[in-house]
């Protein structure tokens, strides 16, 4: 992971950097001081996580966090700040964290390893929305090319039973703790795996993994009604929950679905 810290006191900066060294693998390659810096930074390079103080010269960490969210690649951001009243607005900006100062030790150690998890999981996540999004953008006559009736069988649990399943008879799944949750038209199956496991079981060609939590079929959907912050909720045919695009998938749904 590539990191860069944004702190205009460099005690503070220099112990910062001490730390992420000390536990964890994460590069710190670049130090600012000023926020209009980190803006032409990051227009060139690409950048996993930002240590970001809130206090700071041209631009303050929140204008800069608040400018960076609606970036299409979003890096990371953890607040390191001596201001506990900005939290709420931190993590309405969907803040990785929310460090206070002076620093405590055991704390950041416990973030950074998050952190790094958290990196390793979402560029698996974003590796798998790679090679689905190429597969919808195939031609249309290799799309419509059908999957073996073998690959589209899912072995779904239910009451230590194993129900084979037509892929397309799930509707949608969500993450639940340490399981995947998936329903069909009128029942609901518990699989002792993680979601990113049971989406790769998934044809390509038929589900969208439109949230961290969630994953979609394609076929199943019935409307596509706009959310805030430019995002989705969709609606399923003969189902009344209502299913979230992230902002983080809201391109790539785009243009799965020609929008």
């Amino acid at each position: 992971m590539r990191a860069i810290i944004v702190e205009d006191e460099i005690p503070a900066r220099e112990e910062l950097e001490y730390l992420v060294e000390a536990y964890s693998e994460i590069d710190v390659t670049h130090f600012f001081d000023d926020g209009l810096d980190v803006l032409k930074f990051l227009q060139e390079h690409d950048t996993d996580v930002i240590f970001l103080d809130i206090n700071i010269p041209s631009l303050n960490g929140m204008l800069l966090a608040s400018t960076i969210s609606k970036f299409s690649k979003r890096p990371y951001i953890v607040f390191t700040t001596a201001y506990k009243e900005h939290a709420a607005q931190a993590f309405e900006l969907e803040a990785f964290d929310y460090i206070l100062k002076p620093y405590d030790e055991k704390r950041i150690a416990a973030m950074l390893s998050r952190l790094e998890s958290a990196f390793k999981r979402d560029h698996a996540e974003t590796t798998l929305l790679d090679r689905k999004l190429e597969s919808h953008l195939k031609p249309q006559v290799q799309q419509r090319e059908i999957p073996s009736q073998a690959s589209n069988r899912i072995n779904l649990k239910k009451n230590d039973k194993i129900i084979v399943t037509d892929a397309n008879d799930i509707y949608y799944a969500i993450a639940s703790e340490k399981v995947t949750l998936v329903y069909t038209q009128g029942e609901e199956y518990t699989m002792p795996m993680s979601i990113t496991e049971f989406d790769a079981l998934l044809p390509e060609n038929l589900f969208f993994r439109c949230h961290r939590s969630y994953t979609v079929n394609l076929t199943k959907i019935r409307e596509i009604v706009p959310w805030f912050n430019q995002t989705y909720i969709l609606r399923l045919k003969d189902r009344t929950e209502e299913i979230p695009v992230s902002r983080s998938k809201v391109k790539a749904f785009r243009q799965i679905m020609h929008l």
